[in-house]
């Protein structure tokens, strides 16, 4: 049986629209994603084929074009459409940044950054450029690939940060392999980092490592 055939009380897209999104499962959300399923199997048995495969939504949302490819009913179209959506919601995140209010609680920074960086593939380096109150700017990924001195030249950070005016930032990158745990190469640049900044009268708060959990800097004493 076809799900457009159960009780529409019982299917993903009609219960979205009358209880909200947040009442559904990964997997009936992905149904509604996928819209079809293969011969054999709905929409719903797919989406939970598919949450099994890769472990969940986030190895889903991980996979690479070749591993969600191999799955049977999936391929480029269906991978497109994932990554596309994926996208959006990051830079929906992005316009979730607090940038009328200050940053008065660092863990509101660190949870925002834990979201937009723990899942990248690359390591990603970039800065949250704040005002002299402490409202966010923006966030500016610099770097993408392995973190390391020459990969982030201090000149364009500082170019950076005097383009847009701030007088504060925390610094952020991600380790893929989930270990937050800082290397030298990573203290070494935020020192190099710090330097340069203050030079200009701009402070570094923070220096946030993300893999499955946080590293702060300032929290060990390094900044």
């Amino acid at each position: 049986m076809g799900i457009k055939d159960w009780p529409a009380a019982e299917r993903p897209r009609e219960r979205l629209l009358q209880q909200g999104a947040a009442a559904l499962t990964d997997a009936e959300l992905l149904a509604i994603f996928l819209r079809t399923g293969i011969p054999g199997a709905s929409a719903l048995d797919l989406a939970r084929q598919l949450l099994s495969h890769f472990g969940g939504l986030r190895g889903l949302l991980a996979a690479d074009l070749a591993s969600f490819s191999a799955v049977k009913g999936m391929g480029d179209a269906k991978y497109a459409q994932l990554q596309a959506a994926l996208e959006m919601a990051r830079r929906h995140l992005a316009e979730q940044l607090p940038q009328r209010d200050a940053l008065k609680n660092p863990e509101d920074a660190r949870r925002w950054l834990q979201v937009r960086l723990r899942d990248e593939p690359v390591e990603i380096f970039g800065m949250l450029l704040l005002d002299n109150q402490h409202r966010v700017i923006s966030f500016d990924a610099l770097s993408h690939g392995t973190i390391d001195g020459a990969s982030v030249y201090p000149r364009e950070v500082v170019k950076r940060v005097l383009a847009k005016n701030a007088a504060a930032v925390i610094l952020a990158h991600n380790h893929p392999s989930g270990v937050s745990e800082p290397s030298p190469a990573d203290r070494s640049l935020t020192e190099r980092l710090r330097q340069a900044l203050a030079l200009v009268d701009v402070r570094v708060l923070d220096h946030i490592v993300v893999g499955e959990t946080l590293t702060s800097f300032a929290e060990r004493g390094w900044i």
